[in-house]
């Protein structure tokens, strides 16, 4: 199921599963596809699926990761922590050529924000797809 939020300018910034991506649906035609998790999906061929980009540099940190999935950060606190983390890589211009590449991608249509996670609703890439909003 994919989500949406809407830019006045631009296309939609959509979040989906790469899995049903993989399988054709949940994606625009025409949409800019991009997988926003740091590690590659589990049993996913890397050939089965056309990616636009992965920016790893947008993905939460491997420890941030490692520290939600073991519980010692709850989705407030983690959700905090993954925004000072996106605004501390802008600030050292880190993601610059990510962000001007979705810039692109947006002004040409939509862009998929791809995870592999089953939850599309406590998800790092609402908040990064939130965060973008306000960057792009």
């Amino acid at each position: 199921m994919s989500t949406a939020k809407k830019s006045s300018k631009r296309g939609d910034i959509l979040i989906d599963r790469v899995y049903d991506a993989r399988k054709g649906e949940g994606v625009p035609d025409g949409a800019e596809c991009f997988l926003v998790d740091r590690l590659w999906p589990r049993g996913v061929a890397k050939d089965s699926i056309e990616l636009d980009g992965w920016p790893k540099e947008l993905t939460p940190s491997n420890e941030l990761r490692k520290r939600f999935h073991a519980g010692d950060l709850d989705w407030p606190n983690f959700s905090k922590a993954y925004r000072k983390e996106l605004d501390d890589s802008f600030a050292e211009g880190d993601l610059d050529e990510a962000l001007s590449t979705l810039r692109s991608a947006l002004s040409d249509g939509d862009v998929v924000l791809l995870i592999a996670g089953k939850d599309t609703e406590r998800t790092h890439a609402k908040v990064l797809r939130d965060w973008l909003e306000g960057a792009l």
